[in-house]
Formats: C-alpha cells, structure tokens, sequence
C-alpha cells in the first residue's frame, strides 16, 4: 500500500523537474546565451533571410596580406559593386603581388546587364563568379534564393563609406536636410527657392534603380521606397551624371562621396539628418573646387572622421559576398574577405577614399 501512495508523488514530482528543465531551455535559448555563443561561434553571419550581418566585421586573421592563411590558387572571377572600384584599383595590384597565384579577375555582367551590387549578386547565384562586391545588404529573396540552390550567402563587411550630394558649383545653398532630399527626388519639391536657395528648377538625376546597389540604398534610406518623381532624369554612369551636373545650374546627383568629393567640376553639399540639426559636410574644408582644384594635394578631402563617427547622416557599409557551399570558391572569398580586413587591406581601403571599419 505504501508503494501506491508514493507512485502519484513521485509522478507530479517528475512532471514539475520535466517544467523546470523546459523552462530553464526556453529562456537559455531566447535569452541570446545559446550554445552558439558558449561554443564561441561568431555572430556576423547572418541567418538565412535577414537584411543584414553583424555590425562588428570578424576578427583579422593576420596583420598584413603575408600572413593570411588559405589563400587558393587559381583564377577567380568576381564582379559586382561599381562603388569598389577606386578599392579594387589599390588592393587587387598589392594582393598578386603578394600572392601571384591567387589571380583575380574582374567580370562584367552579361552583354545588356549593368554592373553592380545586384547583378554581381545575381550572378554569385548563378555560378559565374566566385565572390562578389556590394554596396548594400543582402535582401531576403537573394538569401531565399541561394538556399533553393542548396547553398548560403555570406555578407562581410570590410569598409564605410558615406554617400554625397553633388550640385552645379554656382549654386548658393548652405546645406540641405534628407527630408528636402526625398522630396527634390519625389517630385514634391521642384525649384531651388523651396529650400532657400535661388528661383531655379531643380533637375534631379540618378541611375536606375536596377543600375546597382547605390540607387537601391539611395531608394530604401533615403526615398523611403517611394519611386522617383517624373522630374529626375536618369544616366547610365555616374561620370555621365557629374559631367550634366557641372553644366546645369539646377542639377543635383547622389553617388559614393570618393566619386564626388575631390572632383573640380562639381560641389558637394552639407547635409542634416533632420530640420534644426547642424548641416554636416562629407568633406573637410577648405573646398577647392574650379580653377583653384589641381593636382591630388589640391583637392577637397574626405570627412572621414563624420563618416566613422555617424556624424554625417549618410552613410553605409561595403560587403564581401561569399558563397558557402565547402567549395573553393568559398575559400577564394573568404580569402579576399581576410585579407582586406588585415591592417595593410585597411590602410589600403583608407587610401582609396573609404573608412576602415576597425
């Protein structure tokens, strides 16, 4: 008799140790200490279908480009981003240097297509590159995409960089809100007089947005997804945009602030996050613009330090995009990721007109 009594005790006993033990895994999991975290695994990858990666880039593997290791050889072909372009022009020369037989070749999208973040992306998908090069976040349909292909994207981020508004060099403007922004491009603000400057129509031009990762930030950030106004004018290349810009008295352009700031034919102009926030300049005075603009030492200079410290409101991150599949041209990726985030791919990033991001 006194075993039967004891079998409900013991029951409830287990029941209430089964609740305890669930409970406590529920919270261990939400709470963030996962066995992940206790493992030590990093947390810049991000999951299948986010926007984004870790804000912290991982840790270098090495102090210079010598000193990365699991370099493949081979040739490989990347593509993508028009923004990386100055980068690609310092680092890739000093990366063969260093290690002749990793050879990297830059590769134009398919005859129609343009070159940028998008249809770098696209063509990671579909096998033509090994790595790619983009100026924006990954969105969820490209991560839906590589896992019905029976791999995963990995997005790294090695460098800042801030966007910069150009208008003709004539025009007498102290600055501009992104609010007064949207709206020029919108549509909704259409003279120069509505945000204190002169009785001048406003001719906005940009890419398009399938152009590249650019526009796309530009439309998401700064646009709000709203599609632009009937007004803006669209041109297929950024030097096309500068070059209308230096010649329209009302023409106002967006691009990487490395391919505006330092040009002698165009001024960029303050920006403030809000109405009543102090404008902020993507450059650091004194602007040399016309006949004074010269040679490299006689150009108007980056705002780094706003860039880095988010004083200046626009800015974005540059990515690495890496196939993971256990194949080389993951290596080959995650190679090129390494090495720019070495101190010598840093200071090479820096030279080129962009922000370290450590």
């Amino acid at each position: 008799m006194a075993q039967k009594n004891e079998t409900p005790a013991l029951i409830i006993s287990l029941l209430i140790t089964l609740a305890l033990i669930g409970g406590g895994f529920w919270w261990f999991t939400r709470s963030g200490s996962g066995l992940g975290n206790l493992l030590g695994r990093g947390t810049s990858d991000p999951s299948p279908g986010s926007s984004g990666s870790s804000s912290v880039p991982p840790a270098p593997v090495a102090d210079d480009f010598a000193g990365v290791p699991n370099v493949p050889s081979g040739l490989f072909s990347y593509g993508g981003s028009t923004t990386w372009a100055p980068i690609r022009g310092q680092v890739d020369p000093v990366i063969q240097s260093v290690w002749s037989g990793y050879q990297l070749r830059y590769t134009n999208p398919p005859s129609g297509d343009t070159p940028g973040s998008a249809s770098g992306i696209r063509m990671l998908l579909d096998n033509q590159l090994a790595f790619s090069q983009s100026s924006r976040a990954l969105n969820p349909q490209e991560y839906q995409e590589a896992e019905q292909r029976g791999f995963t994207l990995r997005e790294v981020p090695v460098a800042l960089e801030g966007m910069a508004i150009a208008v003709n060099p004539n025009l007498n403007l102290p600055g501009m809100t992104l609010d007064q922004l949207r709206d020029i491009y919108t549509g909704q603000i259409t003279n120069w007089n509505q945000v204190g400057g002169p009785n001048l129509p406003i001719t906005p031009y940009s890419r398009r947005v399938e152009d590249g990762g650019t526009v796309e930030f530009f439309v998401a950030n700064i646009l709000g997804g709203q599609n632009f106004g009937n007004s803006t004018r669209f041109i297929d290349t950024t030097t096309q945009a500068l070059r209308e810009v230096s010649t329209d008295p009302g023409g106002i352009y967006y691009a990487s602030a490395p391919e505006i700031v330092g040009q002698c034919t165009v001024k960029p102009i303050p920006i403030s996050a809000r109405s009543g926030d102090p404008f902020v300049a993507p450059y650091v005075e004194p602007l040399i613009i016309g006949s004074q603009c010269g040679g490299s030492s006689e150009r108007t200079q980056l705002n780094s330090d706003a860039f880095q410290t988010g004083e200046y409101p626009i800015t974005r991150r540059l990515f690495v995009v890496v196939k993971q599949n256990g194949q080389i041209d993951q290596q080959a990726g995650e190679a090129y990721a390494n090495l720019l985030l070495t101190d010598q791919g840093q200071a090479l990033i820096e030279a080129s007109g962009f922000v370290r991001i450590r």
